[in-house]
């Protein structure tokens, strides 16, 4: 998959991780979809470290879930970082 794969993958996962988890995590849309491609490819590191399944396909079943868990993770964390200084 190429980077315009990974953006696509990352910007509508980030949107499906904002849907799942709703709230004020700061910096609005845009962040959270910058933030969607900074957990696909965390995602994808994650589960070809751990489960050593890999994200080269787009419409894989497991690329998705893997994105969605990695933004998932990326904007808990920034929620918590965000949260932090109000």
């Amino acid at each position: 998959m190429g980077i315009f794969g990974w953006i696509i993958l990352g910007l509508i996962a980030g949107a499906i991780a904002k849907a799942i988890k709703p709230g004020k995590q700061g910096g609005g849309w845009l962040a959270t979809l910058l933030l969607g491609v900074v957990g696909a490819l965390l995602g994808g590191w994650i589960g070809s470290a751990i489960f050593s399944v890999g994200v080269d396909k787009f419409w894989s079943l497991s690329t998705w879930l893997l994105a969605i868990g990695g933004s998932l993770i990326v904007l808990i964390v920034w929620g918590l970082v965000t949260g932090k200084r109000r």
